[in-house]
């Protein structure tokens, strides 16, 4: 098992030190980036508010984005069957 680092994780003003597998490293630092690139957005796009309601923001936005990924694979798949019924109904029709 490998060690684990430490990183400064900063979100929303805020910082956080988290230790993570050095295999992940890549993938939470474009998360925060991500993150940060977000908050700046609907700063921009809606003034006024404080820093938790643009991470509440995020954090809808964020999950949003991953029930659309998991929905769309579902879709995916049911496309795939339903391809595969028809192939079979013209593999039978040709068959004869």
């Amino acid at each position: 098992m490998s060690e684990l680092i430490a990183l400064s994780a900063v979100a929303g003003d805020r910082s956080y030190r988290i230790k993570i597998r050095p295999e992940d490293e890549e993938v939470v630092r474009k998360t925060l980036k991500t993150i940060h690139d977000k908050i700046l957005e609907f700063k921009t796009r809606f003034a006024g508010k404080d820093m938790q309601d643009y991470i509440s923001m995020v954090l809808l936005w964020y999950a949003t984005e991953q029930n659309a990924g998991i929905a769309a694979g579902i879709e995916r798949e049911n496309l795939a069957e339903q391809l595969n019924i028809l192939e079979k109904l013209i593999d039978d029709h040709l068959k004869g």
